[in-house]
């Protein structure tokens, strides 16, 4: 009897694995990036499945080309490009596809490709996508070979034509490619689309419309089974529905679910569901998705602003470019995750994608860390910005560029607001009411649920045609706060939003001394002379911003006062590649960043956090190596304390306190070497103190990984900062010393950089200069499962350092 019921439960052990493996293999999502042909150029005669590609430069995906070439004013990117070569590249793979796969849909995805991509399969020209930005998707199964015959994918990328964007864009397939293959039964490309129409404390109710593709040459009858799991994986609510779909057609099958008591999602606890949908043909599983599911209610209101699931919040953003640092534009998850952590410990709740559709990564960590998005389609109608750029293929593929954006994107619990564009130059005339007008009716055909507007620079109504289209939902304005107090008469009854705000201009760890109250607008006024630093620096003090804009401390004073403004999107959270105003070359990034490009935060970080976060702040500045008797500003950022009292070398130089509107306290200090101390407290009692110290002469280096360990699986990157330091171990704010490096076993160096705006040297080299004390480098899993060593050395008389990270399956 025993006997029995133990090989009973081993069959039916062994028809539950089964059962598991066959659903999990049922659909097949294969990662794609990896053993790339590549080569600059013009290859047409690449296209030909017997041409030779074998000493084409072998490489993974993601993959920027642009990154990896020298700095010159000369390249047609301009600085305003980023200063570095574009051009065409060429790239081919060869794969096989198993025979066990001949009777399945077998489909290739790009999440993004810049720019002009044409792709083909064994000669077969597949399409063309001249967007940079938007990701697509092609069906192979017409064209492949089974078993041991070779398959060849080409893709030619054209960024030649330039100058086609006022920032840095990158070249080449800078983001994840994919191969899915499903049954020919299944759901059809960003085939879900998942509501939250009703949610109270009681009950979450969860509408699904899924779009079904049957590939097939008969009628199918199928049933259709959706079911919600909780974080820990337990299953909270299930539908099931019956459907037939004709032979090669397409049908929509809608669902609704209730989930009893759902927990909300919001930026402090982003709580998110799972969605998971399956396919069954009678009792067979022919297909399985999955898509995350979050319970949030908003909205925005002409008088109190934005409310998140009832309570009035604040939108504390930031405008985020698509590039990082350092890698270019490659969309790397891990350099992602990090630019957003930078941001989240800041107080941000909030990011707009500026200005175009961002990578799957970046909303994927958005939904999991909490932020509010506002995604943004376009830069650029039918009137061009320069001479290269979307407006050339606006007519022909506007409308199928933001159809594919919205279906991308619209599952995503972190989105709340499309934008249809940013500074749209048809706002000056009147074919800006019928353009905004069909493009706010695309976005609302495929998706009711969020706000669409748009930002805008023109703030006087009869000016303004894209807000007399009537079609916006939220008006967006960009810079002007002194005019924002007039905003509820210009604009009766409408919602607000600065979709754009500040661009202040700094360099870390940089101080020039204004006088204290002394704001300067750098260039004074468009096409005005400019009289900046000979070293192409800006002060780190918040006094300095470009003529069309604010001081950080200006501009949130101003929205912080309004509660009918709903938030702001401060320009920007990082520096980024190009847009180096206000200096000419060798500029070749922007200054507007709270965090510069190698993601070192600059002072005025510890403002926003102070404003923003939680957290205790106490945040004194500059560093305290001077002249003898030198007068130096001396500022302070804090919160949650009423004073702060500021000693040198323990004599104390009085108490100060933020009075009205203040954001900061200072101090003119004659300057003598020893030790700079503030101390914050409340009601007499200490609440924070911090201390700065005169550096000596730079002894070593220090290394510090953002990580311990990290994957062999050629992704997982480690964020090393390299600081200069004296025998004691204080920061040497001037050290500008060359460190070079060494690295053995798993990893290899993909990036260095200082975050001085006008540095010239690769960020591809294995040496870097330390910049106000500080540099860089970004270390990459190459696939062996050795630990990571690293050595810095510099030859100036400090001494090396060794840093170790381990590495695992």
């Amino acid at each position: 009897m025993k006997k029995i019921q133990v090989y009973s439960l081993i069959v039916w052990a062994l028809i539950l694995c089964s059962c598991l493996t066959r659903e999990q293999d049922v659909r097949i999502v294969k990662d794609f990036n990896f053993n790339w042909n590549f080569k600059l150029g013009a290859h047409p005669e690449a296209v030909k499945t017997t041409f030779d590609s074998s000493d084409w430069r072998t490489l993974n995906l993601p993959h920027d080309w642009s990154i990896e070439g020298a700095f010159s004013k000369d390249h047609p990117t301009k600085p305003e490009g980023g200063a570095l070569p574009a051009g065409e590249g060429w790239y081919r793979k060869s794969f096989q596809i198993s025979e066990e796969w001949k009777e399945k849909t077998i489909a290739i995805e790009f999440d993004g490709v810049y720019r002009n991509s044409e792709v083909w399969i064994n000669g077969k020209h597949l399409g063309k996508r001249p967007n940079g930005y938007i990701s697509f998707s092609y069906d192979l199964t017409p064209y492949l070979h089974y078993g041991t015959q070779e398959n060849i994918i080409t893709v030619k990328v054209d960024n030649s034509l330039q100058p086609n964007s006022r920032w840095y864009t990158g070249s080449g397939i800078y983001r994840k490619v994919q191969l899915v293959v499903t049954n020919k039964l299944h759901i059809a490309h960003w085939g879900t689309y998942i509501t939250t129409p009703k949610i109270t404390k009681e009950l979450g109710e969860v509408a699904i419309e899924i779009t079904l593709q049957n590939d097939t040459d008969t009628e199918k009858s199928i049933e259709l089974v959706s079911l919600v799991y909780d974080e820990n994986e337990q299953e909270v609510a299930k539908i099931i529905t019956k459907k037939n779909i004709n032979s090669k057609e397409s049908v929509k099958a809608n669902q609704t679910l209730e989930v009893k008591k759902p927990i909300l999602w919001d930026t402090k606890n982003p709580y998110l569901y799972t969605v998971k949908t399956k396919v069954y043909e009678g009792a067979t599983l022919v297909d399985n998705f999955e898509n995350v599911l979050g319970f949030r209610s908003f909205n925005f209101d002409a008088e109190k602003g934005f409310s998140l699931n009832g309570v009035p919040t604040k939108i504390h953003g930031v405008c985020l470019h698509h590039d990082n640092g350092a890698l270019g534009a490659v969309a790397s998850y891990d350099a992602i995750k990090r630019k957003l952590r930078l941001m989240k410990e800041m107080g941000v709740n909030a990011i707009r994608v500026s200005h175009n559709p961002s990578s799957v990564e970046l909303l994927d960590l958005c939904d999991k860390m909490g932020f509010i998005v506002q995604a943004e389609a376009f830069d650029v109608w039918k009137k061009k910005k320069v001479k290269a750029d979307y407006h050339l293929d606006w007519d022909e593929w506007h409308k199928k560029d933001l159809q594919d954006f919205v279906k991308r994107d619209r599952n995503h619990p972190s989105v709340m607001m499309w934008s249809i564009g940013n500074e749209i130059r048809e706002q000056f005339d009147s074919t800006g009411i019928a353009i905004t007008k069909e493009l706010v009716n695309i976005v609302k055909k495929l998706d009711q649920t969020r706000p669409v507007t748009s930002a805008l620079t023109e703030n006087i109504p009869e000016k303004n045609y894209i807000y007399q289209s009537g079609a916006l939902d939220l008006l967006g304005f960009n810079y002007k706060h002194e005019d924002y107090t007039s905003f509820p008469e210009k604009f009766k009854g409408q919602k607000i939003i600065a979709s754009e705000s500040v661009s202040a201009l700094e360099t870390r760890g940089h101080y020039d001394h204004f006088d204290a109250d002394e704001i300067k607008r750098w260039p004074p006024a468009h096409n005005q002379p400019f009289d900046g630093n000979d070293d192409f620096t800006v002060s780190a003090y918040d006094q300095v911003s470009a003529y069309w804009g604010a001081t950080h401390e200006e501009s949130w004073e101003a929205v912080k006062a309004l509660d009918y403004i709903a938030g702001t999107f401060i320009w920007t959270g990082m520096d980024y590649l190009g847009e180096p105003i206000p200096y000419p070359y060798p500029a070749r990034s922007s200054y507007f960043g709270i965090v510069d490009l190698a993601g070192f935060p600059k002072d005025v970080y510890y403002m926003y956090q102070s404003e923003w976060s939680d957290q205790e702040v106490l945040h004194i500045f500059p560093h305290w190596n001077w002249t003898k008797n030198q007068e130096v500003d001396v500022w302070a950022y804090y919160n949650h304390a009423d004073e702060v009292e500021l000693f040198l070398n323990g004599k104390s130089l009085g108490k100060k306190s933020k009075k009205g509107d203040d954001l900061h306290v200072s101090w003119k200090v004659k300057y003598e070497p020893g030790i700079l101390k503030a101390i914050s407290r409340k009601d007499g009692k200490v609440i924070l103190e911090k201390e700065i110290h005169t550096a000596g002469k730079a002894a070593q280096i220090n290394l510090t990984a953002d990580k311990k360990e990290i994957h062999n699986n050629q992704y997982d990157l480690a964020y090393i900062t390299v600081d200069v330091v004296d025998e004691k171990g204080v920061l040497v704010p001037n050290a500008n010393h060359l460190i070079e490096f060494e690295i053995s076993g798993g990893g290899e160096i993909v990036g260095v950089d200082n975050g001085y705006q006008a540095n010239l040297s690769s960020f591809k080299a294995s040496e870097i200069k330390a910049y106000n004390g500080k540099c860089l480098v970004i270390v990459q899993s190459n696939g062996k499962e050795e630990n990571i060593v690293l050595k810095a050395t510099s030859s100036i008389g400090i001494s090396s350092n060794t840093i170790e990270i381990k590495v695992k399956k």
